[in-house]
């Protein structure tokens, strides 16, 4: 059984871009937090306070993680306790105020501890989609600079910025992925705001801070649509890689072919990826069980919402 294990986590290290001699040092138990959020105002199943879309818990799961939901409303206490406990955090696409709302104090406090660890030397990896990417441009600009876009049901291809795929989030892509998602309308984008390229150029912080990876328009206004930061392990997409195998509502943008569902695993196995270079665990087993998202059994939404299933919390 050792051996099995062995090979495996060989061959895990090898498909990550790792060179085998390495993969002793990672983490083959990574356990990734997602932050919930405020509950829609027109969700009629919601059940307490907040909610996370079971898409991005199945997302990372088939990349070889475990979850952990973050209830907003906790103190930084708890956070600070969580965040020491788990391997990096996935800010969820949605429809909160990525200024004042919980969602946005809680990944405001990740964010910072993040920073402070990977200066520390403590590899901790964040990921934005969509809602996270535009809360990823908040907290580093401390400022909301996103712009309206017609691009709210619309699928899109990438285009990719000069030496893009040779980038830390792209380099280890099959060329037909990159080609694919170059060429194909299979990036699903469902957002009415977008950070245009020249509010990014515009903001010393933001230029700084995030390589932009890729671009969109939607015949008007140009915006960047996949960027990841120079210095941190912190990535962000405005598009969204988790729906095309998870989510089935039919609606304009939802995209189920063969590339597609190809280039969100290849996201979420590089994300996963990350994750693994991260040592943090919990006090116990007892805790980690506790704290995992199989406590909590997700509600089926109907195949016409835009999220097949939900998980509730208090």
């Amino acid at each position: 059984m050792y051996r099995q294990v062995l090979v495996l986590a060989v061959f895990a290290a090898c498909l990550c871009g790792f060179p085998a001699s390495c993969a002793r040092n990672l983490n083959y138990r990574p356990i990734i937090g997602i932050l919930a959020q405020e509950n829609l105002e027109e969700d009629p199943h919601a059940q307490g306070t907040s909610y996370i879309a079971a898409s991005y818990v199945k997302h990372l799961e088939s990349a070889g993680a475990r979850v952990v939901p973050i209830r907003i409303n906790r103190t930084e206490e708890e956070y600070e306790t969580l965040f020491n406990a788990i391997n990096g955090l996935l800010l969820p696409g949605g429809n909160v105020d990525i200024e004042t709302s919980q969602f946005t104090r809680a990944a405001r406090i990740f964010y910072e501890l993040a920073l402070k660890a990977n200066d520390a030397s403590d590899y901790f990896p964040i990921w934005g989609t969509c809602q996270g990417f535009q809360q990823l441009t908040v907290l580093t600009s401390n400022k909301n600079l996103l712009t309206l876009t017609d691009t709210k049901a619309v699928a899109l291809p990438l285009t990719f910025s000069p030496g893009a795929q040779n980038s830390r989030l792209f380099k280890k892509f099959p060329k037909d992925v990159l080609q694919s998602l170059a060429e194909e309308n299979i990036t699903s984008n469902f957002h009415s705001w977008s950070l245009s390229t020249q509010n990014y150029s515009a903001n010393p912080k933001l230029k700084r801070f995030y390589r932009v990876l890729t671009t969109n328009t939607d015949g008007r206004k140009e915006f960047i649509s996949t960027m990841e930061a120079y210095r941190y392990p912190f990535y962000a997409v405005q598009w969204h890689p988790e729906k095309s195998p998870f989510e089935w509502i039919e609606k304009s943008g939802m995209v189920h072919t063969l590339s597609a569902i190809k280039a969100t695993f290849y996201t979420a196995h590089f994300f996963v990826s990350e994750a693994m270079k991260n040592r943090h665990q919990f006090p116990s087993q007892i805790e980690e069980e506790k704290a995992l998202i199989y406590n909590y059994q997700p509600v089926y939404n109907g195949l016409n919402s835009i999220f097949l299933q939900n998980y509730y919390f208090d």
